[in-house]
């Protein structure tokens, strides 16, 4: 009994090895891989088509439109748009046009868009008020002082330089301006005194003497007035009182 039992023994020791012989092999029970580590082949991650394994960048297949874009392009047009619009609208171009349409709009104030009177008055003594309206229908300018003319007298009057405003007397349609005219001397110190029965005046330009457009010719008194060597005028002025200041 001893025998067979340990020839027993012996067989099955000699199947148990040559079973693990065979799983080594690869020809017998397969291992599950449990006790040893996953192949690295097997692990490797693999590149989707059209990508590069090393990037990640498209290398083949087209991307997929790109609506992000397509917005971005939709809104560079805008922009040019909107820069022609601020071009054609900016305030150089219609700056530009106002300013040509209110140099167009202001003229030189005369005899053919004013009316114009001439009157003496009590205070200041000896003094004539020149009063010239505007009946026209555009702004004008009452330049430097009028050129007063008595009769036919040959010589012009100056004016007071110390009533020189400091702008340009500018008369709106219906708007009057004025300017004083000193006839005579109050002590009686003037000579060459005499009686004049008309009166012409002359406009000026831009520039001290030039000429201003159509003079104009008001009416005296019946009577005349009187003037001599003292005859002189004021400058222009937006006021009646700053007329007759002086």
């Amino acid at each position: 009994m001893r025998i067979r039992r340990t020839s027993h023994l012996l067989a099955l020791t000699a199947l148990t090895a040559l079973a693990l012989t065979a799983c080594e092999n690869g020809t017998g029970v397969k291992d599950e891989g449990a006790s040893h580590p996953a192949s690295s082949t097997a692990t490797a991650a693999q590149p989707t088509p059209g990508t590069d394994e090393s990037t990640g960048t498209g290398t083949g297949t087209a991307p997929a439109k790109d609506t992000t874009g397509s917005t971005g392009s939709s809104g560079d047009t805008g922009s040019t748009s909107g820069g022609k619009t601020a071009g054609t609208t900016g305030g150089g171009t219609t700056g530009g046009k106002a300013d040509d349409t209110a140099s167009d709009a202001r003229v030189l104030c005369n005899g053919s868009n004013t009316e114009v009177t001439a009157q003496p008055v009590a205070r200041p003594l000896n003094h004539m008020l020149i009063t010239v309206t505007n009946t026209g229908g555009k702004i004008c300018d009452l330049t430097y002082y009028p050129v007063v003319r008595f009769d036919e007298m040959q010589w012009v009057p100056q004016a007071a330089k110390e009533t020189q405003p400091q702008a340009v007397t500018t008369l709106a349609p219906g708007e009057s301006g004025y300017a004083g005219v000193l006839l005579s001397a109050a002590d009686g110190s003037g000579d060459g005194g005499q009686t004049a029965e008309k009166l012409t005046i002359a406009f000026q330009g831009y520039t001290p003497n030039s000429e201003g457009g159509a003079s104009a010719t008001p009416p005296l008194p019946a009577k005349g007035v009187y003037y001599d060597s003292s005859l002189a005028v004021t400058f222009w002025q937006q006021d009646m009182d700053d007329a007759l200041s002086w």
